[in-house]
């Protein structure tokens, strides 16, 4: 809503649409379409689109970018685990 009301770039918004985006079709992926490694890229995507949404945001709005931490840390767990869940089961 920021970005729209030109308070925020669109570049520093850009990462927390991708982020929504992505998050969004987790579920079906993993869950509906029992796709592994899309599911392995698309939270590797959540991932990096923290640390960009952090980065994009500092300058602007810097508590924004620190209450990002705890999110990064459970997504962090998250792609850990779905790493694994795909490693182990590759080729079955």
């Amino acid at each position: 809503m920021q970005a729209i009301r030109k308070k925020v770039p669109w570049l520093a918004a850009l990462p927390f649409a991708i982020n929504l985006v992505a998050n969004l079709i987790f579920t079906p992926i993993q869950f509906g379409m029992r796709n592994l490694p899309l599911a392995s890229v698309d939270i590797l995507i959540v991932w990096g689109t923290i640390i960009w949404a952090a980065v994009a945001i500092w300058k602007h709005y810097r508590w924004v970018a620190v209450a990002q931490v705890p999110y990064f840390i459970w997504v962090s767990i998250a792609t850990v685990l779905q790493l694994s869940i795909t490693a182990t089961n590759w080729g079955r």
